[in-house]
C-alpha cells in the first residue's frame, strides 16, 4: 500500500487526476444502484433531499474534528450558486430515475463528458486537443455498442428530462473547477451537501412520507458514498484540466455492469463485453498520451 501511495504522489498530475476520476466513477456507480432502488419506494424529490442531508451529516464529524473555521468557504456565494445549479440537475435526474431502464439512463448520462469538454473549452479556455476528442468519441461509441441493442424507448419524455440534466451537471462541475481555485475539496464537498439540502428541503416537504428504519440506513450509506465520490471528483478537477479526464468517465459503464452482476445477477451480454473493450481501450490510450504529455511539459 505504501509503495502504491508513493507511486501515486510521484505520478504526473494528469495521471493522478485520471485515477481520482476513476475512483469517483466507481463510487457513483454504487451510489446510483442504491438510489435507483430507493426511488422505487420513495418520492424522488424526498430521496434527493435525504441523500444530500446525509451527505452533510457525514461530513459534520470531520468538520468538528478539524474545526469549523477550516470549513468556512472563501466564496460563499459561489458555493450557493453551484448548489443551486446542482440541485436543478438533480431534480431532473431524480425525477426521471425511477421511470427509465438502466440501459437508457446509462446511455443518456454518457453525453455528460461531451458537454463538459465543450463548457471547459468555452468558459475556462482549456485547450481542447484532438486526441481528447477522439478518446471521447471512441468511448461514446463503445457505450452505444453496449446499450444500443437494449434501448427500448419506453421512457418517453422521461428520457428527455434525463438528457436535460446532463448539461446542467456539466455546468455544475465547471463551477466546481472554478471553486477549487479558492477552496479545498473538503470545503466544496461539505458545502455541496449543505447548500443542496437547504435548497431541496422545501420541495421534499410536499412529498414527504416518513422513511422506514431500513431506508434511513440506506440513505446514510448513500450519504457516505456520495461524499466520497464527490471528494474524488473534486480532487480530479483540482488536479488537472477537466477535458483531460472526461474520457475516463466511460469506464463507469464497466463499474455499472459489475454492480449489476454482483447485486442483481445480470450477466453481461456479448455487446457489453465488446463495448467494454472499446471503452477501456480508449481510456488507456488517452491516459497514456496524457502521461507522456505531462512528462514532456516542463
Amino acid at each position: 500500500m505504501r509503495a502504491a501511495l508513493d507511486w501515486f504522489h510521484r505520478a504526473p498530475l494528469t495521471t493522478r487526476a485520471i485515477i481520482w476520476a476513476a475512483l469517483a466513477g466507481f463510487t457513483f456507480s454504487a451510489l446510483n444502484t442504491l438510489l435507483r432502488h430507493l426511488t422505487m419506494n420513495m418520492h424522488p424529490f424526498q430521496a434527493q433531499f435525504l441523500r444530500y442531508l446525509m451527505g452533510a451529516l457525514v461530513m459534520l464529524p470531520l468538520m468538528l474534528q478539524a474545526g469549523l473555521a477550516r470549513y468556512k468557504p472563501n466564496d460563499l456565494g459561489g458555493q450557493f450558486s453551484r448548489g443551486l445549479v446542482h440541485a436543478v440537475g438533480l431534480s431532473l435526474w431524480f425525477y426521471a430515475l425511477p421511470h427509465l431502464a438502466l440501459a437508457d439512463m446509462t446511455a443518456i448520462g454518457y453525453t455528460g463528458p461531451i458537454f463538459t469538454m465543450i463548457f471547459a473549452a468555452w468558459l475556462l479556455g482549456e485547450k481542447m486537443r484532438l486526441d481528447r476528442w477522439i478518446a471521447a468519441v471512441v468511448g461514446f461509441s463503445g457505450v452505444l455498442i453496449v446499450v444500443g441493442p437494449r434501448l427500448s424507448g419506453s421512457g418517453d419524455w422521461y428520457s428527455l428530462i434525463m438528457l436535460a440534466s446532463a448539461p446542467v451537471f456539466s455546468l455544475s462541475f465547471l463551477l466546481v473547477k472554478i471553486l477549487t481555485r479558492r477552496d479545498s475539496p473538503e470545503v466544496i464537498v461539505a458545502w455541496q451537501g449543505i447548500t443542496v439540502a437547504i435548497i431541496t428541503f422545501p420541495i421534499a416537504l410536499f412529498f414527504w412520507s416518513w422513511p422506514t428504519p431500513m431506508q434511513w440506513a440506506l440513505m446514510l450509506v448513500a450519504g457516505i458514498l456520495g461524499s466520497l465520490g464527490h471528494y474524488c471528483l473534486t480532487c480530479s478537477l483540482k488536479t488537472a484540466d477537466m477535458s483531460a479526464t472526461q474520457s475516463i468517465k466511460f469506464l463507469d459503464l464497466v463499474w455499472a455492469t459489475s454492480w449489476g452482476f454482483l447485486v442483481f445477477g445480470d450477466a453481461p451480454s456479448g455487446t457489453t463485453l465488446i463495448g467494454g473493450v472499446v471503452i477501456v481501450g480508449a481510456t488507456l490510450w488517452i491516459a497514456r498520451r496524457e502521461s507522456r504529455r505531462a512528462i514532456k511539459t516542463p
